[in-house]
This record gives structure tokens, C-alpha cells and sequence, in this order.
């Protein structure tokens, strides 16, 4: 845990560092404005928002764990060790600053370099538009009280939200001694096309925030899968380095690496050749990924490229040379990571993607400087990368007269399309979709399974070129890209490629679902990803899923692609001529048709989450005994009233229970343990879990038709059943046969 240091009186955090420019009524109308889209890109931009501020203590030296969870209902929780958010009332707004830093769209500590003296979220700017764009959000803060001066007791602070909308003021709970700032929130599903968080997303943002502040520790957990990872890198971007280069032949076993700080910009370079030919640089500005570069970037690029020119021509090794080496060149095999952290950095957009703040000369004298400095200790690393860099001029001369060979013979010319293109009849690039099918033979059946007006075919025989261990002009004479070029239409290379030439909206790859399918279709990405790019940028790029079932029933064939659609459509095919009564202690209820489908979901996500939650506690009794006393609100907390009538429970069945007080929330709890199961608590991080809270919802939903006996009847007779997952498990069977 990150000790409190004494703070000077310029550089407090508090109230007065929240700076107030507006309102967030218009995120909810214009959302994009904010976080650049409402699909997948955006969705994941409400994380990186709330992390980011949690990045920013630990720049401050504040904080050194952010943990991030993503919870079963896609709600995720960010919490640091760092300050906490202000919690002392604002004079100009009359109410919390943190209330004022989660609600108001230009609010924030970042504003002035006296709280943050570098930051990357905007603290208020981010998070308020989180608040925003959520369906609710609890914020959770611990720290000292609203008095001034020296760090006395601590104290938890809580606050609830609805679309932006304090439910109300923020209110002191309890006492502790942890200190920081817990958020969690539900995205808005009538905002977001969908609100399902991607594991691989999220865990390579977070591996590179860790790669970007040496020593800061984030984990990432998914309670959806049980996935789980920790980032903590003491190397930095050198480690980062080693990670982009695992697996592959580098030129030099030690990334060359320096740092600097000059006019309150701290920069730091590492860099390393392997033997491809593809460059990979990423680029970063006070921890953002600057996606489309900036000044910064091309202030690395440029001293990058004079540094080598120069190294060569002290060394005399560029005597077979014509001209001097282009940028292209000494970047062919460069893996790099560039990272700045500035004062009041100038981002074009929302999003910054693009850093503007004009630093670059600043940037290339000290990268140049570095490397100048590295090329006299290791000379031999020099001479090197200007071997390397001499053979990427050649390849690149070499590749232009392939390129106008080509070009005269009309091999990449869309007026002569390949023969073994299936073309579609429609002339409207927008309406037209081009499927990539391995082998002729699949291109056969698809070619039989098309609509012909606007489906076109293009069969790929065996496996293409990897464009990422073949140099330009190489990759010109294969056959198959060139027919894949061909009937693009967009041409190739920097000077040809034309995006608006695109014959087909949608270029849709659709390989066989076994392992060479797999590898053809990671190829095929590599060109677009190399070549191509802005296809995959604009989004013309699909991959054809392969279903995960076929149901077949007489000559209907229905394709299904995951486990819960596959569950619902053999209940349903089973519901067709069966009915269900429950005896469930009582008056005999019978259920069929869609009634009975959606009681069977209904029963079956239950008993799965049930399951799940048994394992957590240990013992299903527990967990049976919180939902017969329907234990879901925090007031049923505060009260003990519930939780003695679960203790009473308990103890009938042979636990040990006791009832505590949680200071941090002043809420109650309940201890159980009995001889074969360690000491469990039922709490109110149990009670308010996304796990818990849905299992009870769906307790409610079948508790007065769940319990046997069912009498399962068709017009073959009946089957009475005892248990509950026996008659899941029978229904299935029954689907099945149907």
C-alpha cells in the first residue's frame, strides 16, 4: 500500500482543485462527440476513462494497484489505492466535489498542474461522461474528512447514480482505514449496440499501462469467464519490447533504451530490430495510446532516420549506396515504443488520438542524441541496423520496378479480374460483398449457396504468403494476392492504394473451422492488417463465423452458434408436444408452449448461478437461506432483523454464526463456519454482487414452480421426475430426438 505523504499547500487536493466549465446534458444526446462511437470501440472507452484517472495518481506517486472487474452483467469496477476523490463541499457549486467532479462534464483536478502536474484522463471530464452513458453507477470513496490540514481518520464515502442523476447527496457510511476510489458502473444499453466487454481488449490496455509506469500493479478479473491477470513490469517500455518481439529473431538481444526530461516533458524510447521486415511503433502521450501518432512520432521517426544516415556515413557504409537511407528503410523490422508526459498535452478529438502539442524538435534532438549516443558505445548494434536498414533500400528499389512492371502489364488492374472470380451481378460497390473461400472445391458449394446478385466468390488455393516474413516485391509474384489484389480493385503499396476504389463493401473471409482454416485465415488478416489497413480501419473487413450446431429436422436445417441459443431452441423444439405440470407442494400448475420455454431458461441460468454461488460460499444451505428470506437490499443490512432470520436458519442446519458490524459501511454481517467449512460472511459486497442480485431475480421468477414433482406429458404418455436438473436434462434429451 502507497504511504501518504505530506502534501504542500500549492499542490493539495481538494475541493478547491475541482474546476467547473459546464454540463454533461449533451453526452446522452451526441455520445459519440465523447468516446468516439456507440459500438465496441466506444464501450470500451468508459474503462479507460475511469482507469486512466487512476493512472494518473500513480504518476502523482499516489497510488501502485488499480484492480478491474468485470462482473457477469458486463457492470465493471475500477479500484485504486490513490487519494479518493475530493469529498469536501465546492463553494461555487454548493455541493460535493465529488459529486461535482462525477456530474459535470468540465470538472476536474487536471485543469492546472497543481493537483496533477501531468494526466492523461481528464478526472471529471472522463468519468462524468461515464456517468453519463451509464444505465447506474456507485461510486465508492475512502479518505480523510472534509477538514483541512494533516491526514486524521479515515472514512468511506458513497454515492449512487442514475444516468448521470444523483439519487442522492454523497453520505459518509463509515470509518476505515483503506484509502481511494471504487466506481462501478453498468453501461447503457440504450446507448451502446452492446454492452459485452471484450477479456483480450481490456487486458492489452492494461498490460501497456503497466508496461508504461514501472512498478504499478493491475489486475484484471472477469467474473463472466473466470479469466484472471496480473500486469506489474519493473523493466518499463523495455520490457514492453521484449514482450512485442517474443518469438521472433532480433537483431540485438538488449533493446536500446534512454529517458530524458527537458522543458517539463519527460520522454522515454526503446527500440529493437528482428529479423521481419514489418515496423511496429507505438506511440504514447501521458499514457494514452496516440493511435494516429503526432508530433511526437514524427520527432522519433525523423531523428530515427538522421541518426542512422549519420552513424552509417561516419563508418563509411554507405559507399554501394546511391542516396541516403529513407525513413521506410531503417524501419523495416523496428519495434518501438515511443512515450511522453507533458503539461497540458493538445489532443486532437475527443478520443486524443493525435497528439498536437508541438514538441517534436524537442522529441528528435533528445531520441537523436540517445541513439547517437548508443551507436558510439555498441557500434556493433550500428552496423547492424544499417545492414538491415541498406537491404530494405534495395528490396525497396527492387519493389518499385516490380510495382511498374506489374502496372504496365496490367496484372493489378481491376479491368482484367482473375478467372476464378465468382462475380456478383450488382455494380454498386455498397451493395456488394466478396467472400474469400479456401480452395475450389469450397468455392463450389459457396458458389452454389450464393445470391449471385450481389455475392461474389474469390476461391484462395492453399495457403497465401505471409506478408509478414516476405518483402514487397516478393509478395507481387504470388499469385493468389495478386488475384486477391485484383479483384480488390484498391490497388497496393503507399503510392497506388486507393480505398475509394474498393469494388465490394464487405470483404468477408471464410475459411474452413479446423486448423489449417485457421492459419489461412490469420494470413489473410496479416495482408489486410500490412497492406491494407485502412480497410480494416474502415471497417470492410468481416470474419464468417462457423455455427457451433446444426439442427436438422427432415429437410429444415437450422445453424446455431453458441450454447445458450442451442439450450433455447431444443426446449423449445421439446415444448412443441410436451407439457410440464409442477407439483411444487401446492395446486398443480401446468406450463407449455412458450410458457414453458421461458420457465426452462429461467431455471436453468438459475441452477447455473446458483451453482456458482454455492462454490463461492462453500455450502448450498447458505446460499438457500438468503434467498427463502429474499435478503437484497442495503437497508435489510442495516436492519439485523434478516440476517438473524438467516442466522436462525443456518444454525438449524448445524453452522456457527455471528453477527458483526462492517465499520467501513456501517452495515451488518453475518459469519458462518461450520466443522468441515472455514469461516464464510455474508456481506453487502456478497448481497450487492451482479451474481447474487440476478439469482434472486430469477428466484423470484420460478420459486412457485420449481419444486417436484414433474410430470412431464406428450401424447406417448408421462414421465414424473424428481429433481430439477433431471428434468433439464430430460427436456434436452427430448429436444434432441425432436
Amino acid at each position: 500500500m502507497t504511504k501518504p505523504k505530506p502534501e504542500p499547500e500549492d499542490n493539495k487536493y481538494d475541493a478547491t482543485s475541482i474546476k467547473v466549465l459546464g454540463g454533461i446534458e449533451a453526452v446522452r444526446k451526441r455520445p459519440a462527440m465523447y468516446i468516439g462511437s456507440t459500438g465496441q470501440i466506444g464501450l470500451h472507452h468508459l474503462v479507460w476513462e475511469v482507469v486512466d484517472n487512476s493512472v494518473d495518481e500513480a504518476l502523482e506517486e499516489e497510488c501502485d494497484r488499480i484492480d478491474v472487474t468485470v462482473h457477469t452483467d458486463n457492470s465493471v469496477t475500477v479500484i485504486d489505492n490513490g487519494r479518493g476523490i475530493p469529498v469536501d463541499i465546492h463553494k461555487e457549486e454548493g455541493r460535493s466535489a465529488a459529486e461535482v467532479v462525477m456530474t459535470v462534464l468540465h470538472a476536474g483536478g487536471k485543469f492546472d498542474t497543481k493537483s496533477y502536474k501531468v494526466s492523461g484522463g481528464l478526472h471529471g471530464v472522463g468519468v462524468s461522461v461515464v456517468n453519463a452513458l451509464s444505465e447506474w453507477l456507485d461510486l465508492e470513496i475512502w479518505r480523510e474528512g472534509a477538514e483541512q490540514g494533516q491526514v486524521r481518520q479515515r472514512y468511506t464515502w458513497e454515492q449512487s447514480y442514475e444516468r448521470g442523476k444523483p439519487l442522492a447527496p454523497l453520505k459518509q457510511t463509515g470509518k476505515t482505514e483503506r484509502r481511494g476510489t471504487k466506481i462501478t458502473f453498468l453501461p447503457d444499453r440504450e446507448i451502446f449496440d452492446s454492452i459485452e466487454f471484450n477479456y483480450d481488449t481490456l487486458a492489452q490496455r492494461l498490460r501497456e499501462l503497466s508496461f508504461l509506469n514501472k512498478g504499478l500493479t493491475i489486475v484484471l478479473k472477469d467474473e463472466r469467464t473466470e479469466k484472471h491477470a496480473e500486469f506489474h513490469y519493473t523493466g518499463g517500455i523495455a520490457e514492453f519490447i521484449k514482450h512485442l518481439n517474443k518469438n521472433k529473431d532480433v537483431l540485438h538481444p538488449t533493446p536500446i533504451y534512454a529517458e530524458a526530461e527537458r522543458d517539463e516533458v519527460r520522454m522515454e524510447f526503446a527500440l529493437q530490430y528482428n529479423e521481419g521486415y514489418a515496423e511496429t511503433v507505438f506511440s504514447f502521450a501521458n499514457n494514452i495510446n496516440t493511435v494516429d501518432g503526432g508530433n511526437h512520432l514524427s520527432g522519433f521517426r525523423s531523428a530515427l532516420t538522421r541518426a542512422i544516415n549519420q552513424f552509417g556515413q561516419n563508418q563509411g557504409l554507405f559507399k554501394e549506396v546511391k542516396e541516403n537511407l529513407q525513413g521506410e528503410d531503417v524501419r523495416e523490422g523496428l519495434v518501438a515504443v515511443i512515450s511522453v508526459k507533458l503539461p497540458q498535452p493538445q489532443f486532437e478529438g475527443q478520443t486524443k488520438g493525435k497528439l498536437n502539442s508541438d514538441i517534436q524538435s524537442t522529441v528528435a534532438s533528445f531520441v537523436y542524441e540517445k541513439l547517437m549516443e548508443q551507436f558510439e558505445k555498441n557500434p556493433t548494434i550500428g552496423r547492424k541496423i544499417c545492414a538491415k536498414s541498406i537491404d530494405a533500400a534495395r528490396a525497396r528499389e527492387a519493389a518499385r520496378k516490380a510495382r511498374e512492371l506489374t502496372r504496365r502489364k496490367g496484372a493489378l488492374d481491376s479491368g482484367g479480374l482473375p478467372g476464378k472470380l465468382a462475380d456478383c451481378q450488382e455494380k454498386d460497390p455498397a451493395r456488394c460483398e466478396l467472400f474469400l473461400v479456401e480452395g475450389d472445391s469450397a468455392g463450389g458449394s459457396a458458389k452454389q449457396g450464393r445470391d449471385r446478385r450481389y455475392q461474389a466468390i474469390l476461391p484462395l488455393r492453399g495457403k497465401i504468403l505471409n506478408v509478414e516474413k516476405a518483402r514487397f516485391d516478393k509478395m507481387l509474384g504470388h499469385e493468389e494476392i495478386r488475384a486477391l489484389i485484383t479483384a480488390l480493385g484498391t490497388g497496393i503499396g503507399k503510392e497506388d492504394f486507393d480505398a475509394t476504389k474498393l469494388r465490394y463493401d464487405k470483404i468477408i473471409i471464410m475459411t474452413d473451422a479446423d486448423v489449417d482454416g485457421s492459419h489461412i485465415r490469420t494470413l489473410l488478416l496479416t495482408f489486410f492488417y500490412r497492406q491494407m489497413y485502412e480497410l480494416v480501419e474502415r471497417g470492410h473487413v468481416y470474419i464468417a463465423q462457423p455455427p457451433l450446431y446444426l439442427i436438422k429436422k427432415g429437410k429444415s436445417l437450422r445453424y446455431i452458434r453458441d450454447e445458450k441459443e442451442f439450450r433455447r431452441e431444443l426446449m423449445r423444439r421439446a415444448t412443441e408436444d410436451h407439457a410440464v405440470e409442477i407439483g411444487n407442494g401446492a395446486k398443480k400448475v401446468k406450463l407449455e408452449g412458450g410458457e414453458l420455454t421461458n420457465f426452462l431458461m429461467a431455471l436453468a441460468e438459475y441452477i447455473d448461478l446458483f451453482e456458482k454461488l454455492e462454490k463461492r460460499m462453500g455450502d448450498a444451505r447458505p446460499v438457500n437461506a438468503m434467498l427463502k428470506a429474499e435478503l437484497g437490499k442495503r437497508a435489510e443490512l442495516e436492519d439485523k432483523a434478516k440476517l438473524e432470520a438467516v442466522s436462525k436458519e443456518l444454525k438449524a442446519e448445524g453452522f456457527k454464526t455471528s453477527l458483526r458490524l462492517d465499520e467501513e459501511h456501517n452495515l451488518n454481517t453475518l459469519a458462518f463456519s461450520s466443522e468441515t467449512l472455514a469461516e464464510r460472511t455474508i456481506d453487502w459486497d456478497l448481497v450487492s454482487s451482479a451474481d447474487y442480485r440476478r439469482l434472486l431475480e430469477l428466484h423470484r421468477r420460478v420459486r412457485n414452480h420449481d419444486q417436484p414433482p414433474f410430470v412431464i406429458s406428450s401424447n406417448g404418455g408421462q414421465i414424473t421426475i424428481e429433481d430439477r436438473k433431471e428434468l433439464l436434462e430430460h427436456v434436452m434429451t427430448i429436444g434432441k430426438k425432436a
